[in-house]
């Protein structure tokens, strides 16, 4: 009831779960070392008030793919049944 229920191709899921998280997450390690890279690249972007250029956007990209796997990883190792790092695999 209520809510729209639509598909999403994999990648695109993956990098908006990670634009979530890495936007809403705090923490530290590896993960948010990266969280933090992927930040500071679109800070200076917007500082710069421009878009981000082509060879950022992939960086960008490359780097939530990681950190996708990293998490449900993570996830996985602490229990979480639902986690799917394979959604990642290109």
């Amino acid at each position: 009831m209520g809510g729209e229920i639509f598909t999403r191709p994999p990648e695109d899921f993956v990098q908006e779960v990670e634009a979530y998280r890495g936007y809403y997450l705090r923490g530290g390690g590896p993960i948010f070392a990266l969280y933090e890279t992927v930040r500071a690249i679109e800070d200076v972007a917007a500082a710069e008030r421009r878009a981000l250029t082509t060879e950022e956007r992939a960086l960008v990209q490359g780097i939530r793919r990681r950190t996708f796997v990293m998490f449900e990883e993570q996830l996985q190792r602490e229990g979480d049944p639902g986690a799917d790092p394979t959604i990642a695999a290109p």
